[in-house]
């Protein structure tokens, strides 16, 4: 890897063939890996310097998985960008996510330099996506929620739920919201709702899955 390319960050390409499976369960020492791969590609990227992260010894590492990689200032939002399709082996995919996540989230300026030592570093491992049929179908806490109408997408882990003491229909409304669409959108013909799954890690907290960890996402 080179410089950061910040065209196309945070694509988020839909294959409806994929169905929900269980996460990977990673070990501790594949987790604090990949922590150790996106702090470093961060760093890299923000001291403009080229980085390309070694080939894990761990297996797992090496499969095709999406990712989001989550960064925070003093527990603060400083960025978030993620893949859901799996065409990149994880930990691939950790390393461009953190190294877009701090430069080109269009949300913020570009992480600097000074602030490298107060940010902290969290990764979202997801399972592929889950066409739903019906909201039914939906558990707040376990389940992150993709919408989409056309071109129009908006997706969000599953721990903003729970951070934010959401019910189901608010989840919908502000996933809804993420798209740019109104907040009654998955009530209606032509938009389509997937469910997936994650396990949700980081620097500077007790490794947790999705299911009960209650931090803030993206």
């Amino acid at each position: 890897m080179s410089k950061v390319r910040c065209e196309n960050s945070g694509h988020m390409g839909l294959d409806s063939e994929f169905a929900e499976e269980k996460k990977l369960g990673l070990s501790e020492a594949e987790r604090s890996a990949l922590l150790r791969i996106a702090r470093d590609a961060m760093e890299a990227a923000v001291c403009n310097k080229k980085y390309q992260p070694a080939v894990p010894k761990y297996s797992k590492l090496e499969k095709p998985c999406g990712a989001f990689v989550t960064l925070r200032e003093k527990e603060e939002l400083r960025g978030c960008i993620g893949y859901i399709e799996a065409h990149l082996p994880l930990f691939e995919t950790v390393a461009q996510t953190a190294m877009k996540a701090a430069m080109c989230d269009p949300r913020f300026e570009s992480v600097t330099q000074d602030e490298l030592k107060n940010i902290d570093v969290e990764i979202s491992v997801l399972s592929p996506l889950r066409k739903i049929k019906s909201t039914d179908e939906i558990v707040v806490g376990k389940h992150g929620l993709l919408i989409e109408k056309g071109y129009y997408h908006g997706l969000l882990l599953p721990q903003v739920a729970t951070e934010n003491n959401w019910d189901k229909e608010k989840f919908l409304e502000y996933t809804c919201m993420k798209a740019g669409l109104d907040t009654g959108c998955y009530k209606k013909a032509g938009v389509t709702i997937y469910v997936f799954t994650a396990e949700v890690f980081g620097e500077n907290k007790s490794q947790k899955n999705a299911e009960d960890d209650i931090v803030e996402g993206a």
